[in-house]
């Protein structure tokens, strides 16, 4: 089969793999589409890893099963988690995986064919297309979805997202489409207009004006009632809190390092809460699906589509900060 190699320093390459062979509780599906995520750009743009790659949203069709595989036949098409579960534990039975404990890792789904397990998959229906099925099961529309879950308040009214990349675009679309104000600051132009055609009020650029600044000027001075940070940097994630209103949340999405923080300044004089949303739970999916078919336009948030064997560029163009989200695409 074919597969992209993460050769470092921000190079991809299309090499030869032997097809993936399922041992038991194992299977294999045949990838139709697998999408880049920000989490890859460390190998990309470091050591990468070789014969390799980050892939780990991707949906496709059942291929071949391994020994005691039920509840899943060959010929399905499936959605696959980038998170698995142990499928036993506690949590696991209760639709968490995310927080079992023996949390397993299949990978490098950029390729024609991947090896999982069946607690990865969740069976797609006919009338959702590819496209949606990577982003409803995956990070692309995952991550909104769940953080939208902790950001249930009806009295929340305006959103600031700190970061237009595929994150923040997609808590934008999610956002917007629960009848919220959303006010996007990032620094890519391409991705600040991005942000507006998907319904964003305003797009802050932090580079030409301070975005505390310009978001109390918003909201006649009382700032956002949620500060969501989407991209990953300490500096951005300070912002979020001096930007949100008394009483107000700031909710967290970008991986980064630790932030020094002030209990009495950040929180406690303020009553700011803080929470952090990570990827989705399986028990999501129904949920997802179902505001797709109410018309959570998902598939808006997909800005570029390569072949496989484009897959150096493609991901020279995600790098680049110029995209949404970008779409390998191996089957229509």
């Amino acid at each position: 089969m074919r597969t992209l190699s993460m050769e470092g320093n921000s190079t991809v390459r299309v090499v030869e793999a032997p097809d993936p062979v399922p041992g038991p509780g194992e299977l294999v599906v045949r990838v139709a589409a697998s999408a880049i995520c920000g989490s890859e750009m460390h190998a990309y743009r470091g050591a990468g890893r070789p014969g390799r790659n980050g892939g780990h949203e991707s949906a496709g069709t059942v291929a071949a099963l391994g020994e005691g595989v039920t509840g899943l036949a060959v010929g399905q098409r499936v959605g696959m988690s980038g998170v698995i579960g142990c499928g036993t534990c506690e949590h696991c039975l209760a639709g968490r995986q995310t927080w079992c404990q023996n949390r397993l890792s299949y990978g490098s789904t950029h390729a024609e064919y991947v090896l999982t397990v069946p607690q990865a998959c969740h069976v797609l229906p006919a009338d959702v297309p590819w496209e949606a099925g990577v982003l409803l099961t995956g990070d692309g529309m995952g991550v909104p979805y769940h953080t939208s879950t902790r950001l249930a308040d009806p009295a929340i009214r305006t959103v600031a997202i700190f970061g237009a990349g595929p994150i923040g675009l997609g808590n934008t679309i999610m956002q917007v489409f629960l009848g919220r104000r959303v006010i996007v600051v990032e620094v890519s132009p391409e991705r600040r207009a991005l942000a507006l055609r998907l319904g964003a009020e305003a797009a802050i650029d932090p580079r030409a004006e301070d975005p505390v600044e310009r978001l109390r000027a918003l909201t006649e001075g009382q700032g956002p009632d949620v500060s969501l940070e989407a991209a990953g940097r300490p500096e951005t994630l300070k912002q979020c809190f001096a930007a949100v209103r008394t009483g107000g949340t700031v909710a967290m999405n970008g991986e980064q390092p630790a932030v020094p923080l002030s209990p009495s300044d950040d929180f406690i004089r303020r009553d700011i809460t803080a929470l952090g949303s990570w990827f989705y739970q399986a028990r999501e999916v129904p949920r997802m699906i179902s505001l797709y078919r109410q018309g959570l336009p998902v598939e808006s948030l997909i800005t570029h589509r390569y072949p496989l064997e484009a897959g150096d560029e493609a991901f020279r163009e995600f790098a680049a900060g110029r995209t949404g989200k970008v779409l390998l695409v191996m089957e229509a």
